[in-house]
């Protein structure tokens, strides 16, 4: 069982960054591979971006690719999402999700955390 709490999400103007925790508890975290996705409000989620359960492969939307960064630290049972130059497009409740198999597909991965709101405005 792998419980997760997001945090960082707020009101940031476009072009700027923030970065996104995500904590989680139990001692299989660094088992899992972590991920974040995304939903805006009357879309559908979509993946943001994963990395492996050790740190050594990443995967991003195309999207965000090369504005993101996710990163994990095991000893500390942290993910993490740094995002720069921020865009309205952005603009959404991001989660952080925990699985037993690295994908950028929601359905292999098992644990969710509640959500943390970005809004970027323009």
């Amino acid at each position: 069982q792998v419980q997760l709490v997001e945090s960082g999400g707020t009101l940031v103007q476009a072009g700027g960054s923030l970065r996104l925790s995500c904590a989680a508890s139990g001692r299989t975290f660094s088992s899992y591979a972590m991920g974040w996705f995304r939903q805006a409000p009357g879309k559908e989620r979509e993946f943001v971006a994963a990395i492996s359960y050790n740190g050594g492969t990443t995967l991003y939307a195309d999207s965000v690719k090369g504005r993101f960064t996710i990163s994990r630290d095991n000893a500390k049972n942290t993910v993490h999402l740094q995002m720069n130059s921020l865009k309205p497009d952005d603009t959404a409740v991001y989660y952080c999700a925990a699985g037993p198999r690295f994908s950028g597909l929601s359905e292999f991965y098992t644990y969710w955390g509640q959500g943390t709101q970005v809004t970027v405005s323009s």
